[in-house]
């Protein structure tokens, strides 16, 4: 049996395109995650970055499940004492909406050099437009559960 180790350079880039309207926000990003991780391919090597570029278009729209579009929380501390800070998620969608998407796919990457190189090839978009046409990225639907 022969195993193979795929380097960077060898792998082909591929560029995928998700409508943040039509997914819900965590199955997308997980999905998201994969593909920049190159999970979803037979020549996943976890040392190399031969994931794809994904570009995510209509992030002010994207979808949530329950409730979690009125309660959901960001928070983080600013190192000084008494300094957690607590955003409510709409105003996130008012002002930085393509930070809900971002966020969710950082949490879901590794948390190392390999995972900044990744995320740097996540591109997000509020609206339709993108400047990645030339690139063609192929456009994936979200996959309807069978009852």
């Amino acid at each position: 049996m022969k195993s193979t180790h795929v380097r960077s350079a060898d792998a082909q880039e591929r560029w995928i395109l998700y409508d943040a309207s039509e997914h819900t926000l965590g199955r997308m990003a997980s999905q998201i995650a994969m593909h920049l991780m190159g999970k979803d391919r037979p020549t996943y090597t976890p040392d190399q970055l031969t994931g794809a570029h994904v570009v995510v278009i209509n992030a002010a729209q994207a979808k949530f499940t329950g409730k979690k579009g009125e309660t959901k929380e960001y928070q983080h501390y600013t190192k000084y004492a008494g300094g957690l800070k607590r955003v409510n998620i709409s105003d996130v969608r008012e002002q930085r909406p393509e930070d809900i998407v971002s966020l969710a796919v950082r949490r879901m990457l590794p948390k190392t050099r390999l995972g900044h190189d990744m995320l740097r090839r996540l591109k997000v978009y509020p609206g339709t437009e993108h400047p990645h046409t030339a690139q063609n990225p192929q456009k994936l639907t979200p996959a309807k559960a069978s009852k």
